[in-house]
């Protein structure tokens, strides 16, 4: 088992996993002492495991790292910690199904307590901080230009921002999202310069276009118009230098070409609202480049004045990276406009003036890795302690099956039409279940759907792994996908409805009844979602939560397979099977929520 599986199958364990591993540790400490071996054992460096057979017991400790030091066979340890951990915990092994220890070989086993495990479970006792409590995070992510609206590769940005932000949030951090817009620079220009030349007075309105959709149109205009040029002239061609000049009279201030920026860079946000709104992702501030370029401007001058950085021979201002082991970069062009480095710099700054984050986290993907060494050096050079906070959540490139997606050729896949694509995909599916009268409102459930699929397809995967997004596979309704976990809830849902006023729910919940292998892996299961949370957090890795919600889901479909709930041969045993399912159900919509997947009661 490979370190990433088996850390994700120690999060389902109860926090009494956490006392066993303590006391084991009191355990070796003293083996060791008894030894003549100096040295303690903490309880985070004891090796655990889940034993493949559960009748083994639950937490198993491997004694093979400690042959050597006590110059014993592990069996032979095994045997002797297993004795000592009996009297460290006061239990005795006793019956099958008892709390206790005993070795298995080269493992000492351990087997928790399940109806105390229930108790707690159904008390709520877990009232532990979380382990970012009293940290202020900050998350950056989307970060679009405003030259084209979101697409696919925005969506998975988006989507990983947005969830670990809620995840973090869990985890007992306050946390602040925010999203730069990149509204200045030369790509912005070259959609100005297209609609200046071609536009002909026309707007989003008028042409019955999404805003933001209708200033893409443009860009890939301009890409057009820059090909026909260079195909006439050579590589002469004069469109790349009239944007470029468009780029300076907007530095200049030149009244008609702000306000042609200010006009079309609010159709763009505009429009980009519209699909953060329909997605679930929100911010708690927008920054802006414009606003923010010059104060990175400023620190690069401040930081020539004092010999931080060098004036070239064209008068461009570097920076030698050498000592990092990176290369010179150009922090101002030779004609003194501003590149992304400059902005980044005063981007950063301003933000921990604005709120005094304790950390930092750039969602951006993985080919800008570089471009973030650099800015953190940069940062660091400047002297600001809270720069060694930065932190670069970096991710991979996520592609439909057809090929790589191409802003300037006008082939990328557009985030709205997606989600449209996938709404009447799940809609057609709806209709032909026959389930339209049953589920009320069929197209918003259909576009609820849709965002189960799309989210959970693009977060089950580790961040920096690249990515093929296929449609028709995300929308299953069986395997490891968002409707399969969204169906699972409308299953539960169903289900607490119709035991309402039902036999079942005038028993008395026991604890002792849920004794069974179905009902223990379930609790088990449940009382693991802290720990999953925490593990997600601390790696910034939604699909630890992804794979924990499957996992939850699995285990529940077996309970429900194994064990008749509302038909339960008797009333108590009913109402206790109930009341986990009523378990199930909270921590699957608390999850669903962190993983961006919207809750639904019937499917």
């Amino acid at each position: 088992m490979n370190d990433d599986s088996l850390s994700r199958q120690m999060t389902k364990l109860p926090p009494e996993a956490e006392i066993w591993k303590r006391r084991m540790a009191c355990v070796l400490a003293k083996m060791m002492k008894d030894a003549g071996i100096d040295g303690t054992v903490d309880a985070a460096p004891v090796a655990a495991e889940i034993p493949p057979d559960p009748a083994m017991g639950d937490l198993g400790f491997p004694m093979f790292g400690y042959a050597k030091l006590l110059r014993k066979g592990p069996p032979q340890i095994a045997q002797a910690a297993a004795v000592l951990l009996r009297a460290e915990s006061g239990e005795d092994a006793g019956d099958a199904r008892a709390p206790g220890c005993a070795a298995f070989g080269p493992y000492v086993n351990v087997r928790f307590d399940r109806a105390a495990a229930v108790r707690s479970l159904f008390a709520g006792t877990d009232t532990a901080a979380g382990p970012l409590s009293n940290q202020k995070i900050m998350v950056e992510f989307s970060s679009p230009n405003t030259n084209k609206p979101l697409h696919l590769g925005h969506l998975r940005n988006d989507v990983l921002g947005e969830s670990v932000s809620r995840i973090l949030a869990a985890a007992g951090a306050e946390v602040r999202k925010v999203c730069i817009i990149n509204d200045r620079g030369i790509h912005i220009c070259k959609s100005m310069l297209a609609y200046l030349e071609h536009g002909g007075g026309k707007t989003p309105e008028s042409e019955h276009v999404k805003s933001d959709h209708f200033v893409g149109d443009f860009y890939v205009l301009f890409n057009s118009m820059a090909k026909a040029e260079k195909k006439r002239e050579g590589e002469t061609g004069e469109a790349e230098k009239r944007a470029r000049e468009l780029l300076l009279k907007w530095e200049s201030g030149d009244p008609a070409t702000v306000a042609l920026w200010k006009k079309m860079n609010g159709w763009a946000v505009d429009g980009m609202k519209e699909t953060w709104e329909r997605t679930g992702v929100s911010f708690d501030q927008f920054y802006y480049e414009s606003q923010t370029y010059l104060l990175g401007r400023e620190e690069v001058l401040g930081g020539l004045e004092r010999g931080l950085f060098r004036k070239e021979e064209d008068g461009a201002v570097t920076v030698d990276l050498g000592d990092e082991k990176l290369d010179t970069k150009v922090l101002l062009r030779s004609d003194g406009t501003s590149i992304y480095i400059t902005q980044d710099i005063g981007t950063a700054i301003f933000r921990h003036r604005d709120w005094p984050f304790d950390r930092l986290v750039y969602v951006v993907g993985s080919e800008q890795q570089y471009h973030f060494k650099v800015l953190f050096a940069i940062l660091r050079r400047l002297g600001l302690d809270w720069a060694s906070n930065l932190y670069h959540l970096s991710y991979g490139m996520v592609n439909l099956p057809e090929g790589k997606m191409k802003s300037r050729e006008g082939t990328v896949v557009d985030a709205d039409d997606l989600l449209d694509s996938l709404r009447d995909m799940a809609l057609l599916e709806i209709r032909e279940k026959e389930r339209e009268e049953a589920v009320g409102d069929p197209a918003g459930t259909a576009e609820k759907i849709a965002l189960g699929a799309l989210h959970y397809y693009l977060l089950q995967a580790s961040p920096l792994k690249d990515m093929l997004f296929n449609p028709r596979e995300s929308l299953s309704f069986n395997g490891n996908t968002g409707p399969y976990l969204q169906y699972m809830g409308a299953r539960i849902s169903s289900m607490l409805k119709k035991a309402a006023g039902s036999a079942a729910e005038k028993g008395n919940v026991k604890s002792e009844l849920l004794a069974g292998d179905a009902e223990w892996d379930l609790v088990k299961t449940i009382t693991g979602y802290k720990g999953a949370v925490n593990a997600a957090a601390a790696a910034m890795d939604p699909s630890v939560l992804a794979a924990y919600l499957y996992e939850l889901s699995r285990s529940f479909s077996r309970f429900y397979h194994d064990c008749p709930i509302l038909n339960a041969p008797d009333a108590d045993l009913a109402a206790s099977r109930l009341a986990l399912s009523r378990e199930v159900l909270r921590v699957l919509k608390d999850a669903l929520y962190l993983v961006c997947i919207p809750f639904l009661d019937v499917m």
